[in-house]
C-alpha cells in the first residue's frame, strides 16, 4: 500500500518562500510520478507540480510556473515542492500524490497524503 506524509507547510508572508517534502514509501516500481496538488476553500483541487522520477521530467501549472520547483531524492524516496515569492492565492491546502503508471498527466493521480496547509499573507 501506497503511503504519502507531507510535511513543511505553515504560514508566510506573501514574496516569502516555502519548502515542501513528502515522503512516499509501499510501492515498488523503480520510476513513478509524484506530485504536488492544492485545494483552496471553495475551489476545486488543482495540478501544482509534477515529476517523473525515471528521467526527471516535470510538469507545472500555469499559475506557478517560474515560482515553484519539484524535486525528488530518490535515495529518501521524497518529493519536494520549493515554491518562491508566494501569493495569498497560494493559499491551500497542499497535497503530495503519486501514480505507478500510466503517465504523469493530473488526472492519473490516485495515491494522496493527508495534505500540509501553506497560507500566505
Amino acid at each position: 500500500q501506497v503511503q504519502l506524509v507531507e510535511s513543511g507547510g505553515g504560514s508566510v508572508q506573501a514574496g516569502g518562500s516555502l519548502r515542501l517534502s513528502c515522503v512516499v514509501s509501499g510501492y515498488t516500481y523503480s520510476s513513478i510520478c509524484m506530485g504536488w496538488f492544492r485545494q483552496a476553500p471553495g475551489k476545486e483541487r488543482e495540478g501544482v507540480a509534477a515529476i517523473y522520477t525515471g528521467d526527471d521530467m516535470t510538469y507545472y501549472g500555469d499559475s506557478v510556473k517560474g515560482r515553484f520547483t519539484i524535486s525528488h531524492d530518490s535515495a529518501k524516496n521524497t518529493v519536494y515542492l520549493q515554491m518562491h515569492s508566494l501569493k495569498p492565492e497560494d493559499t491551500a491546502m497542499y497535497y503530495c500524490a503519486a501514480v505507478m503508471y500510466g503517465g504523469c498527466a493530473w488526472s492519473n493521480f490516485g495515491n494522496w497524503g493527508q495534505g500540509t496547509q501553506v497560507t500566505v499573507s
